[in-house]
C-alpha cells in the first residue's frame, strides 16, 4: 500500500480530485491532508471523507513539529496541493524525491503571496515567460 500524504491551504478542489482519483484504488491510501490554515475549506473535504487532518502555523512547520507528523505517518509521496506557504528545506531533505508541488506557478519565481489561482497565469502571460 503506497501512502500520499495533501498539504492544502484552501478550499481544496485539488485535494478533492486527488481523493476522487485514487478512491477505488486498493493500493494508495490518502493518510492524512495537513493545513496552515484553520480556517480551509480543504477540511471539510478531510471530514467528509474520513481523512486525518492537521492544522499547524507557520513556525510549527518551520521548526520540526510538522516534520514530526510526518515522520508519523511515513508517506511514500507528499504532494502539496495548493499549498501556499513555502515548504521548508528540512522537509524537503528529509523526503527526497517524494514531494511534487502541483501549484500552477514557475516557482519560485512566481510564488508567495498573492500567487495563487488566476494571478498566477496572469502574471506569467503578462512576462511573456516562454516556459
Amino acid at each position: 500500500m503506497k501512502k500520499i500524504l495533501l498539504f492544502a491551504s484552501g478550499a481544496g478542489s485539488n485535494v478533492e480530485n486527488i481523493i476522487q482519483y485514487f478512491k477505488n484504488n486498493d493500493n494508495i491510501s490518502i493518510v492524512g491532508i495537513f493545513t496552515n490554515n484553520l480556517h480551509a475549506k480543504v477540511l471539510e473535504k478531510a471530514k467528509h471523507h474520513n481523512i486525518p487532518s492537521l492544522v499547524f502555523n507557520k513556525t510549527e512547520l518551520n521548526e520540526g513539529f510538522v516534520l514530526e507528523k510526518i515522520n508519523k505517518l511515513q508517506p511514500d509521496l507528499i504532494v502539496l496541493a495548493g499549498f501556499l506557504l513555502k515548504f521548508p528545506e528540512h522537509i524537503v531533505a528529509a523526503y527526497p524525491n517524494k514531494i511534487i508541488n502541483i501549484h500552477p506557478a514557475l516557482l519560485p519565481k512566481y510564488g508567495g503571496k498573492g500567487m495563487y489561482g488566476m494571478k498566477v497565469h496572469q502574471t506569467i502571460l503578462e512576462n511573456k515567460e516562454k516556459q
